[in-house]
Formats: structure tokens, sequence, C-alpha cells
């Protein structure tokens, strides 16, 4: 069995359905070697046993994960960061230095900053989605980061994985290149609709025309499969 669980390779797609306000599903990202387990994104807080169970299921018991890089801090992507370093203290966190800073708790969401600014502009709806998002930032738990990543950086993992610097959806947005399987795994730099790579919303970016600079910068890799945190796996 164990000799079963080493040839588990690659970026493999972890699907997380659950309630909220309605069906949903996400897809964090599981990049594994014979030494590395590295988990892309981490879901809402309290998301840590459905995070459990996904792994498991995908062949990779949790406690074998050794780190935990987030794409951006948006309390979807980051919110059980802090429960995985309480339960596992040994699995090595690691995020952008400006979406450090938020997730320790040392600055405020750029996000909850820019909504608040243009707060008076804001339908009733929109205002409620507002205070949606302030919910889910208070009840994220702060979570020490171990280590700093950038665009340019190219980590171990899986015989090479690229840092791409994404911002836009928010400053710090980070995505992963794995250049020896063209496979890029892009947090929410692109999102996928119908089997379709798109650029999320602008509403819900803090710079929507960086954000589409970013993704065309995504586009032009030399990647045949993308795996999108909202929407899954599209292959071209």
């Amino acid at each position: 069995m164990e000799m079963e669980r080493k040839k588990i390779r690659g970026a493999i797609p972890l699907r997380v359905d659950f309630v909220r306000g309605g069906a949903k599903t996400i897809y964090p990202v599981l990049l594994c070697d014979g030494e590395h387990r590295i988990l892309v994104d981490c879901g809402y807080p309290g998301f840590l046993p459905l995070l459990e169970r996904a792994s498991e299921d995908a062949g990779v018991p949790f406690f074998e994960i050794t780190g935990v890089v987030v794409t951006h801090h948006d309390y979807d992507h980051c919110g059980a960061m802090a429960d995985i370093k309480e339960k596992y203290p040994g699995i090595m966190t690691m995020a952008s230095a400006p979406d450090a800073l938020v997730i320790e708790g040392k600055e405020k969401s750029v996000r909850l900053r820019q909504a608040q600014s243009i707060r008076d502009g804001l339908s009733e709806s929109e205002k409620i989605r507002l205070n949606e998002i302030r919910a889910g930032f208070e009840s994220m738990k702060l979570a020490h980061i171990d280590a700093i990543v950038k665009g340019g950086d190219v980590m171990p993992w899986c015989g090479g994985t690229e840092i791409i610097a994404t911002p836009g959806h928010l400053p710090g947005h980070i995505s992963m290149f794995l250049r020896n399987e063209k496979t890029v795994v892009t947090g929410d730099a692109l999102v996928a609709l119908s089997g379709r790579l798109r650029v999320p919303a602008s509403k819900y970016s803090f710079d929507a025309e960086t954000a589409k600079m970013s993704a065309k910068k995504l586009l032009l890799l030399d990647a045949d499969r993308f795996i999108c945190y909202h929407g899954g796996v599209v292959e071209r």
C-alpha cells in the first residue's frame, strides 16, 4: 500500500462538494511526487474535515501532506489554513508576501477596504453580499505563514513548479505552472464555465484590467491542462 501511494504523482484536483447558499463545488489541488505532497488552496473556514476526506479519496492520507500554498487570501481559499496548521504542525504554509500579511492579521484585506469605500454606491443586494464577505473574513482564524513565494520562483514539486504572478483578482494572487505536465493551477486568475476558460467577473477583481492581463499570461503558457478552483479541469 505504501508503494502504491508513492506512485501517486502529478497535479490531482480534489473535488469538494458542499452547500453554502446552494450546492457548490471547489477544486483544491494536490501536487504529488515521490517526496512532496503540496495542497494548493484549502477552502472555507471549517473545511478541514472535507479536505481530509477528499484527499483520502484521492489516495493521499492528509497526514502525508508536506505543505499548503494558497493562491490568494480570499477566505474561500485560505480559510482552513489555521486549522490545518493546528492539527498538522509539521505542514509548511506558504503564500505571497501581500497575502501573508492578511492571513497573519498584520494588514486588513484590500478587498474589504475597497468594498467599504464604495459601499454607498452599492445596491441593497450588493450590500448584503458585502456583509457576507466581511463575516467570512471575520470567521477566519489567523495562521502563521512559514515561507513566502513569489512570481518567478521554481519549486521542486513535480519536477519543477513555477510560481506565476497573476495579480488583478487580488494584488498578490499567484498561479502555478507545472512545465513537465503542461498543467496550470489557476487559482482565481481563470475560472471554468461549461468547459471553457473565463476571466472572473470584474466585480470580483481588485483590478479588472490587470486581472485580464494575468489571464492572458496564463493562456500564453505552453499548457494543455488548466485546473480552476472554480469549475475544475479544462483541457485544450
